[in-house]
């Protein structure tokens, strides 16, 4: 994950996420964040990492390219939820809709780009129905 600092964005690392359950994740971003924000992360704790997540939504930013912090293969950037006017229904009628854009960036040498578009189509998937994530669906 990233985290916004007073001395810039810093990436401390989440060990082992795939085993964790979401409460677990979401106690480690806490307690990774509020150490970021006091300064107090160790070096150990910014490196190993292989996948990003983050989140320019939070500054207000609409889109933007993630880059690649090497060795990393891959970072996923979130940005603002804002209305949009989209097509819907079968009448084509348009409507305002929150919206958010979703930006992936990874290293072709390890990531084949099919197997990447299939995650992000996924990710945006599960954003739009978060309630199949917290039942396992």
């Amino acid at each position: 994950m990233a985290v916004g600092s007073e001395r810039g964005l810093v990436v401390p690392v989440i060990r082992d996420a795939d085993q964790l359950s979401l409460a677990a994740i979401e106690r480690s971003i806490a307690e990774l964040a509020e150490r970021a924000a006091k300064g107090r992360l160790e070096l150990a704790e910014l490196q190993g990492g292989c996948f990003t997540i983050s989140n320019g939504g939070v500054y207000g930013s609409l889109l933007s390219t993630p880059i690649l912090n090497p060795p990393q293969c891959g970072i996923l950037g979130l940005h603002a939820i804002k209305k949009r006017a989209v097509v819907v229904g079968e009448d084509d009628r348009i409507e305002a809709r929150p919206m958010m854009y979703l930006a992936l960036s990874y290293d072709h040498r390890v990531v084949d780009g099919r197997e990447a578009v299939t995650f992000l189509r996924h990710v945006a998937e599960t954003v739009a129905a978060p309630e199949r994530l917290l039942l396992e669906l």
